[in-house]
């Protein structure tokens, strides 16, 4: 709500439960989204200083108490030292051959280097490391403890085993009374983590080397039992093989074809000789013939048939020569026909030679391509046996090469994993410095002794002792504040009231204007703390039936129009916050335009803002409640300035004096002052210190809300009276 602006329809709702009987709730989000700017309720800043000034010798001296205990502890508490060996797994490899180890290096894998780090805090790796540096007989270690269980506990809780970032180094650590031994075990567990690595490479090469040795014996006798299997399949059907995938039947085939294929081509040849003998013979053509006597037979002609025309040109045709020329030509004719008809027989002879030969390979073809259509299944068993002896010899010659090369590797295996730096005695110990420890004791023992004295005060509910002196100062603090900051504030017609107050005696007893009854035992039980109690509850309870007589005493206040009643809390756990809440409800329903102001401390020096709450209510800060009441009486306001001209009750809690001091000065813009005390609280130091603040404004009505009232006590009175006075 905005100085000076009329009431928003949320300032005069009724108000809604509340969460604790001093502490309002928690702000809900307002509709549009925007979280209050300030909760109320919380730790303050005088709070935590009037606690401190009250319990500070408690604390002083508790925080003491512990220092020593600290400095004592750390006197018996026995100096452990860590020793660390730095060990590296090198992830490149030694490539002596090309052919890949049994168990290769880790590489690139941090997955693999993380698992060997988990390997060497396994019991596996660290039992056999126990026995070997008898840690039983180590009384710093083992305690007198000889069971292997307790050992490997004692030894691990000792043992620290982590990799070094991102890189391939493992840190080897280990803790214990005495340097010395600290770096003998660090070096033992490095030592034993390397050969570790180192064995369990030859290891695998060798269960490799014997497993391949074991298989190639297997491999061999079924490598054996397939090759005596085709073997004795080609004996049992006369199966030969002449090389390259083929047996002696298909050559024989293979050469059959090619025979027949040269009886044909020479069978047309002859053939093609014999036709063109008989063409030449029936055209009495001389063709080519390549016989020697024929040949010669024809050259004799020739020469003869040149004599015959030699001799008629020297002789004549009647000469006797040329009768013996031609009886010799015709001799040499009838030679040459004889010859012709020979080369014709022969020619035939041939041809006809040629075709039987042709045929008779052809019908050996056909037989032997009956005989392998036959033999046809036996070749295709023949096959699958043949396949898995070659299958089977495939396998055995690769066992046989790795069984090799493993057996040869065993000569080589070199581990990866090396001391980069061995562990040496420590210097110092694990300990942090003594400054910084002595620092972290002394605030340690002061928060752990400041809480303890709260939580005490918590439980006991009673003021500590150094209580009276630090209520007698803030008495007089409160005197001093109010003469510096009422003085300007209060106008013309309340001067003499401030000037009546200012008298040291206190105020007359007070008159009760309304009791509420102990209802602690129809609502649960609130829990609290030592800054605020209680702090929540399930559901806040309706005073209204208890404050009417309140309310009726507010309506006969002699003034007109607006009025404004100032709610105080005196004590602890008196339950202000409560009432107010109640009587600005009470006052809604009874349809009065009522609003709820709660004062808010500063925090940090800084004015708090002024927030609206869902519950109905207002905060704000001294100075902004103090504007807001006194705009109107300022000479140049205006009338929608006035707070009072848009109220009928203007309801202020100003909460406990005790922790805001500088609330008394809102009494000078009350018409009405409500006390609320706890039952049995009225002759208490707080109420001599709060009457003794209000003593300056006696003309203003002031009167009692007793909380907690016993069972018995007087009841409401019916016309909204006094109901009696203070005891």
């Amino acid at each position: 709500m905005a100085f000076g602006s009329r009431a928003s329809p949320r300032s005069i709702a009724p108000t809604e439960p509340a969460a604790s009987w001093e502490a309002p709730r928690a702000a809900r989000t307002k509709p549009d989204g925007a979280a209050p700017a300030l909760i109320k309720g919380s730790l303050t800043v005088s709070g935590a200083l009037a606690f401190l000034r009250e319990n500070g010798r408690r604390i002083l001296t508790l925080a003491l108490a512990l220092f020593a205990l600290g400095i004592i502890a750390l006197m018996v508490l026995p100096v452990r030292y860590a020793a660390t060996a730095l060990v590296v797994l090198d992830p490149r490899e030694l490539r002596v051959t090309t052919e890949q180890d049994v168990l290769p290096g880790i590489g690139q894998d941090a997955a693999a280097l993380q698992s060997q780090i988990e390997i060497a805090k396994s019991d596996g790796f660290l039992r056999p490391l126990i026995e070997q540096l008898k840690i039983a007989d180590d009384d710093d270690i083992a305690g007198g403890h000889t069971d292997m269980t307790r050992l490997l506990e004692k030894f691990r809780s000792r043992l620290e085993i982590t990799r070094r970032g991102l890189t391939y180094v493992i840190a080897i650590s280990f803790i214990s009374n005495r340097p010395e031994r600290a770096a003998y075990y660090a070096n033992a567990i490095a030592a034993a983590f390397v050969a570790s690595q180192g064995r369990v490479r030859t290891e695998a090469t060798d269960e490799a080397a014997d497993w391949l040795k074991d298989r190639l014996k297997a491999l061999n006798e079924r490598l054996r039992a397939s090759e005596d299997a085709v073997a004795a399949f080609r004996l049992e059907h006369k199966i030969l093989n002449a090389g390259k995938d083929s047996t002696t039947q298909q050559l024989r085939v293979t050469d059959i074809n090619q025979q027949v294929s040269a009886a044909r081509l020479r069978t047309e040849e002859a053939k093609a000789r014999y036709e063109q003998v008989q063409r030449d013979l029936k055209a009495n053509v001389e063709g080519p013939v390549k016989q020697d006597l024929l040949s010669m037979l024809r050259a004799q002609r020739s020469t003869l048939n040149d004599q015959i025309a030699q001799k008629k040109a020297v002789y004549g045709d009647r000469h006797p020569d040329l009768a013996i020329s031609y009886s010799q030509l015709a001799d040499i004719n009838r030679q040459i026909e004889v010859e012709r008809k020979k080369n014709i027989d022969t020619a035939k002879s041939e041809y006809e030679a040629q075709l039987e030969q042709q045929k008779a390979l052809e019908k050996q073809l056909k037989e032997v391509e009956t005989k392998m259509l036959v033999d046809g299944q036996a070749l295709v068993k023949l096959q699958e046996l043949q396949r898995d002896a070659d299958a089977n010899k495939n396998i055995y010659e690769q066992f046989l090469s790795r069984f090799k090369t493993t057996n040869e590797q065993r000569q080589l295996q070199n581990s990866q994993t090396k001391i980069a730096s061995p562990a040496i005695p420590p210097l110092r110990s694990t300990r942090p410095p003594l400054a910084l420890l002595l620092a972290a004791l002394v605030i340690g023992s002061l928060l752990t002794s400041t809480a303890a004295v709260a939580v005490m005060a918590s439980m006991s509910g009673e003021p500590a002792p150094a209580e009276a002196v630090v209520h007698a100062a803030e008495d007089r603090q409160v005197q001093a504040r109010v003469q510096q900051q009422v003085q300007p504030q209060v106008q013309p017609q309340v001067q003499p009231a401030v000037a009546a107050a200012a008298r040291p005696e206190a105020m007359p007893r007070l008159p009760v204007w309304a009791r509420i009854p102990d209802l602690a035992s129809t609502t649960p039980s609130a829990t609290g703390t030592v800054w605020q109690r209680p702090i929540a509850t399930p559901a806040e309870l309706d005073l209204g039936p208890y404050l009417r007589p309140l309310l009726e005493r507010i309506d006969r206040v002699p003034v007109r129009g607006c009025k404004v009643a100032l709610v105080l809390s005196v004590g602890k756990s008196a339950g202000g916050n409560t009432v107010a809440r109640s009587l600005n409800r009470a006052a809604v329903n009874r349809g009065m335009m009522s609003v709820l102001i709660r004062l808010q401390g500063e925090f940090a020096g800084h004015e708090p803002p002024v927030t609206e709450w869902n519950d109905g209510s207002t905060t704000a800060g001294l100075q902004s409640i103090d504007e807001l009441l006194s705009a109107g009486r300022k000479a140049d306001a205006r009338p929608e300035d006035d707070i009072r001209s848009e109220f009928d009750l203007i309801i202020v809690h100003a909460g406990n004096l005790a922790l805001q001091p500088d609330a008394i000065a809102l009494a000078a813009h009350a018409d009405l002052i409500v006390l609320v005390v706890r039952a049995g609280e009225h002759g208490s130091a707080a109420m001599r210190r709060v009457t003794a603040a209000l003593s300056r404004y006696e003309a203003v009505p002031t009167g009692l809300v007793v909380n907690h009232a016993p069972a018995g006590s007087q009841a409401p009175h019916p016309e909204g009276g006094a109901l009696g006075l203070a005891v």
